[in-house]
């Protein structure tokens, strides 16, 4: 097992669809020493991979189960519905819900968007996962919603995809064994969060910076002057000897 403490790789899960290669490569650049080890994982896997503490971090796709877990929203996406090329609603630039009324949908074992009602007619069957139903569809057996980024990743010639602005949206967040969070957790945490290599990992927030006392200081008086002011603001001439 890893020992995220001393300095061994930092292992980094993340589910389809997510690109971690930005947050990696400012990773490599402050961290050369220690080597990130990638590991691409099933949606509905990546939270037991966590708990069993096979990675130290990972990029997972919201509603997960958090217990155990610390999570951090990063970003949501849009949804999509992935279609045959020669379907009647290819043309349309977006389609929403209630468009797919008619349409056999389907819903794969592995869906990670949370439906309250699932849309259009239950099609013949649930494929086991996201790039089967892609399969299906391209055999214009159904329809198809997912995140736009699944629908890139799983790109044919013959599909294309439409957005449903009214659809319910998945969130990519960053997890992580919350019993488990080391300095090197921390760190990615950081990067993640768009720190400079300087700023504080976030463990405890630094104090603000002190305001700088407000001047109290008069102005200095003009060297060599024997003069004094008289209260009015006058000044008042030097006494000569009689």
């Amino acid at each position: 097992m890893t020992d995220g403490e001393t300095g061994g790789a930092f292992r980094l899960a993340y589910v389809p669809g997510v690109t971690p290669a930005k947050w990696v490569n400012v990773w490599t650049e402050r961290m050369p020493d220690v080597p990130i080890t990638l590991l691409a994982v099933p949606a509905a896997e990546v939270v037991e991979l966590l708990r069993d503490g096979r990675a130290d971090a990972g990029f997972v796709r919201l509603p997960v189960d958090r217990d155990g877990l610390s999570v951090i929203p990063l970003y949501v996406e849009t949804t999509v519905v992935v279609l045959p090329k020669d379907h009647e609603a290819a043309e349309a630039d977006e389609v929403a819900v209630a468009d797919l009324a008619d349409e056999e949908v389907f819903h794969p074992l592995d869906d990670t968007i949370d439906w309250p009602v699932r849309p259009g007619l239950p099609a013949f069957t649930r494929p086991p996962s996201t790039a089967d139903a892609i399969e299906l569809v391209a055999a214009g057996s159904g329809l198809l919603l997912v995140p736009q980024s699944l629908a890139r990743l799983h790109h044919r010639r013959d599909l294309t995809y439409l957005t449903v602005p009214d659809a319910p949206q998945s969130q990519v967040a960053l997890a992580w064994p919350t019993a488990a969070t080391t300095d090197l957790v921390e760190d990615f945490i950081g990067i993640v969060r768009g720190r400079t290599a300087n700023s504080s990992r976030g463990r405890a927030p630094a104090a603000p910076a002190a305001k700088p006392a407000q001047r109290q200081a008069k102005k200095p008086t003009q060297s060599g002057s024997t003069r004094r002011t008289t209260p009015t603001g006058r000044k008042k001439k030097p006494n000569r000897p009689r």
